[in-house]
């Protein structure tokens, strides 16, 4: 139950600009005044809160004004794709101190390759000057499926020879700090979580686009995970009847419909970009970029490719949104901004339509609010989620952190 006050507390003070006083706190977590007046003297010897000045509201004593101290903790976000790897360290207020990304290597060893990410993030530290005693941890965000009860990364579409990498146990060996891993959907969902502050939306549904597609889920403020921690694996809900087989045996699945790769490929077919220079291939970012320039441009094969895309998500979407009942459906990953103009301006009103709670409420579509090229900052705030957010667990007895 102190944990769980604490953080209910931490999470308060985060999520109001201005700040807050103990007697705010008490208000509106609903603890007694001692209890609030003993946690914040605790967080104030650790460092994690700081008193910024007095405030004068009516008659009485001035009251003092906490908020979170930007210096009192630190976390390491690792983002691995498949196409490449991104590396963050946030501050407590969730300012990104230091970013890099590199390509991932897939050709060597994985476990050779995860110790060097390790080393990566020994290197940032060191570089930043950052206190080491004062980071919290490091979070990793990487395509599923996850066993995650062993820290390992099971079989990760594009990533041969990923199988059961124990992801975990590397990089805590090769860094010396707390390691928690999560799918990179579950990442996104987070770091949206974590961004929107005071005004985000309890309930919403998290559409990354990445080298693969999946879907991260919030409920109630709190992101769900599931019994294994793979929630959103929506590779194989049907796209289009009619489209291509897929190799579960269905036709028209997300996974051979939506995916960036499979969108350039058609952009191929139809003569919207050019053939493969077998000399000089482009990245897929930079071939799905080109393919959003030329419909901009006014390409009409370009923009029905495109077009023809954002109808089989929005299917897609109203499919999670009609289970689910959730009022606003965000897209983020490094592939959505490419695609961001296209499906903004023709998902919502596909969604309104196919959408079953359109009399009661209406549905709203946005891209993240976190920066594209920041997908690090996600997984790093998974670290700062098990810190700073109040959840059921927590309650449990026993509860393992």
């Amino acid at each position: 139950m102190g944990d769980f006050n604490q953080a209910v507390i931490l999470d308060s003070i985060r999520r109001s600009e201005e700040g807050l006083s103990r007697v705010e706190l008490a208000a509106s977590a609903g603890l007694a005044a001692q209890t609030v007046s003993n946690i914040c003297r605790r967080l104030l010897d650790n460092g994690l809160i700081v008193e910024a000045g007095k405030e004068t509201s009516g008659p009485g004593k001035p009251r003092t004004i906490l908020r979170l101290n930007p210096r009192g903790m630190y976390a390491v976000g690792l983002h691995i794709d498949p196409s490449r790897t991104s590396y963050a360290l946030l501050d407590a207020v969730g300012t990104v101190i230091f970013s890099q990304e590199e390509a991932t290597d897939l050709v060597g060893r994985p476990a050779d390759a995860v110790a060097a990410m390790g080393a990566t993030v020994r290197r940032i530290i060191a570089e930043s000057g950052v206190d080491e005693q004062r980071i919290a941890g490091v979070g990793v965000a990487t395509p599923g499926p996850l066993d995650a009860a062993h820290g390992t990364v099971v079989d990760p579409p594009h990533m041969t020879g990923w199988t059961r990498v124990p992801l975990r146990d590397i990089l805590q060996e090769s860094t010396g700090l707390p390691v928690v891993i999560e799918k990179d959907v579950t990442a996104g969902a987070v770091a949206e979580l974590w961004a929107g502050g005071a005004d985000s939306t309890a309930d919403f549904v998290y559409v990354y686009v990445g080298t693969g597609i999946g879907a991260g889920l919030v409920l109630n403020d709190e992101v769900v995970r599931g019994s294994s921690g793979n929630v959103g694996e929506i590779g194989h809900i049907i796209a289009d009847p009619d489209g291509p087989t897929c190799d579960c045996g269905r036709r028209g699945c997300v996974k051979v419909t939506c995916m960036p790769e499979t969108i350039v490929a058609h952009a191929r077919e139809v003569g919207a970009l050019p053939a493969v220079d077998p000399l000089s291939p482009k990245p897929l970012a930079e071939d799905l970029e080109a393919l959003a320039h030329a419909a901009a441009a006014g390409n009409p094969a370009a923009a029905e490719v495109l077009a023809q895309s954002a109808r089989r998500m929005a299917g897609v979407v109203s499919v999670l949104t009609n289970l689910l009942d959730v009022e606003r459906v965000v897209f983020g990953g490094p592939f959505w901004p490419a695609l961001a103009a296209s499906y903004l301006a023709q998902i919502p009103p596909v969604l309104s339509q196919l959408s079953v709670t359109t009399c009661v409420h209406s549905v709203e579509v946005v891209g993240t609010i976190v920066s594209s090229g920041e997908e690090a900052f996600g997984a790093a705030c998974l670290v700062m989620e098990k810190t700073f957010n109040p959840t059921a667990a927590q309650l449990l007895l026993g509860a393992k952190p």
